[in-house]
C-alpha cells in the first residue's frame, strides 16, 4: 500500500463529493421556485440540506415549509449547470449580483418538466427518477448568517419504475446512482466496488435471481 504525503491546504470550497439535488419550493404569489443545491444528506427518514441564507428557497420555506426533493442524476448535469447562475430572488441580494440572475421560471430555463405531488404544493421534477415529498420541520442559522441548515421530514417517496428492484421497494445502485459535485465539477459514480454487510438491495436482487 502506498503512503502518501499530505501537506496543508486552504480549499475555497470542501464539494469533496456530495450529491446534487434540485428543490421546489412555493412563492407568495403561489408559483413555485426551483434551486440546485449540493449540501444534503439523510438519515433515516430526514433530510438535511444546507441552503444559503439569502436565497428565495429560505424564505420560501420559512413561511411555506412543503418542499420536493428532487435527486438528479448524473445524465442531467447541463439541466443543473443552467439553473447555477440563476436566482429567484427579486430584486437579486446585493451579495449575489455580480455572478446570478434573476429568473422567475427556472423550469423553462433549465429544460426540465414540473409534475404535481401528492401531498405537498410544489411540482416534482419529472426528469428525476427519485423525487422526495417533504416538509421543512426546522431551519437552523449557522456560518455566521451565511447558511441555514435545513430538516426535513419526507412524507413520500417517488421513484422510477426503471430505478426499482423488481417486486421490492428498493432501489437498485446498479442501476441509478446520484450526479456527484465533487470540488465544483460533476461527476456520476464509479462502478461498484463492493456492499455493506446491511444492504437489503444486495439480498433482494440475489433471491431475484
Amino acid at each position: 500500500m502506498t503512503t502518501d504525503t499530505h501537506r496543508v491546504i486552504q480549499p475555497s470550497v470542501l464539494y469533496f463529493g456530495t450529491p446534487v439535488v434540485l428543490l421546489t419550493t412555493e412563492n407568495d404569489d403561489g408559483s413555485c421556485n426551483l434551486a440546485p443545491i449540493s449540501s444534503a444528506w439523510a438519515l433515516g427518514q430526514h433530510f438535511v440540506l444546507g441552503i444559503g441564507s439569502e436565497s428565495r428557497t429560505v424564505r420560501n420555506l420559512a413561511e411555506r415549509p412543503e418542499l420536493v426533493i428532487n435527486i438528479a442524476s448524473p445524465e442531467l448535469w447541463e439541466q443543473v449547470e443552467r439553473l447555477a447562475p440563476l436566482t429567484g430572488a427579486h430584486p437579486v441580494p446585493e451579495a449575489k449580483r455580480a455572478v446570478y440572475r434573476y429568473e422567475p421560471d427556472k423550469f423553462a430555463a433549465a429544460g426540465l418538466t414540473p409534475v404535481a405531488a401528492d401531498l405537498v404544493k410544489p411540482p416534482r421534477v419529472a426528469e428525476c427518477a427519485l423525487q422526495l415529498e417533504a416538509r421543512a420541520r426546522a431551519l437552523t442559522p449557522g456560518g455566521a448568517g451565511l447558511f441555514f441548515s435545513v430538516e426535513c421530514e419526507v412524507l413520500r417517496v417517488h421513484a422510477a419504475e426503471r430505478v426499482v428492484v423488481p417486486g421490492t421497494h428498493h432501489i437498485d445502485p446498479a442501476v441509478w446512482s446520484p450526479l456527484i459535485y465533487n470540488f465544483r465539477h460533476y461527476h456520476g459514480l464509479s462502478p461498484e466496488l463492493g456492499h455493506g454487510f446491511r444492504s437489503e438491495t444486495a439480498r433482494a436482487t440475489a433471491s431475484a435471481v
